[in-house]
């Protein structure tokens, strides 16, 4: 069985995770990887249309989100997760139930709105300057660089921006 792994997009809304997340998710399975993408706002949405925006309404379906995330990752699939998750502590919560798990920070000031910024997230993205190819070239080849997926045939990736990802790894610890 293939290695399971939750990729954890997070940040304001209106930040790009979203967009991110569905390129993403398309790139995995271009390259026959077993993704399931999960969208916090979907899930809101569909099941939940009658759900609060009170703070334990709002952490209980990062909770809820952050358990089918482990249940696809203990089954070897890649979970591609976005949601605001504002709440640090509750990150860290749903991170300490998954195996492997990373997380991507897509910065934004978008939104004027009750977030906690990620510690040390594996992936910062710059949701403001940077475009969704652009940002989904930086989360693939992090997945390369921690050994969490192949190398994808024709990276058209930059080599500064490799070693620019690779120093940010070992520097957090994560390499």
């Amino acid at each position: 069985m293939a290695q399971g792994f939750t990729l954890w997009l997070t940040g304001l809304p209106g930040s790009g995770k979203t967009e991110i997340a569905i390129r993403v998710e398309e790139s995995l399975l271009e390259r026959g990887l077993d993704a399931e993408r999960l969208d916090e706002g979907e899930i809101r949405e569909q099941f939940l249309p009658g759900l609060g925006s009170e703070k334990e309404a709002s952490e209980g379906l990062v909770r809820l989100l952050g358990h089918v995330c482990n249940l696809l990752t203990r089954n070897g699939a890649i979970a591609v997760a976005s949601s605001v998750s504002p709440d640090q502590a509750t990150r860290n919560e749903v991170r300490s139930q998954i195996g492997t798990f990373v997380e991507v920070y897509v910065k934004s000031s978008a939104v004027d709105a009750s977030y906690e910024e990620p510690i040390q997230p594996e992936i910062l993205i710059d949701g403001g300057s940077e475009d969704v190819e652009a940002s989904t070239r930086t989360v693939l080849k992090t997945l390369e660089i921690l050994g969490l997926i192949p190398k994808g045939a024709g990276s058209d990736y930059d080599e500064a921006e490799e070693e620019k990802i690779t120093k940010r790894l070992k520097d957090l610890g994560y390499i």
